[in-house]
């Protein structure tokens, strides 16, 4: 299973289950319940922090914390213009 950590930019996943630690509850308050589909925005410069999409909002997230997110990539379809 990846971790949320690995993804790049553009790479929709949906969220699986967390690390048990104390950082759980903060998560799952943010909106980053599993079965959730997030979505990696931007990845600042240096690599951390990294911004997500999720529930209709952006999140920034710390690479340790994204580092306890364990996800499961989907394949979505790519939206086309031909009819």
């Amino acid at each position: 299973m990846k971790r949320l950590s690995e993804l790049e930019p553009g790479s929709i996943a949906r969220i699986h289950s967390f690390e048990k630690n104390d950082l759980f509850l903060k998560l799952m308050e943010m909106g980053c319940v599993p079965g959730e589909l997030i979505r990696v925005e931007q990845v600042a410069p240096l690599g951390d922090p990294i911004s997500v999409s999720i529930a209709g909002y952006s999140l920034s997230l710390r690479l340790d914390e994204a580092d306890k997110i364990f996800i499961e990539e989907e394949n979505l379809p790519v939206k086309s213009n031909h009819r």
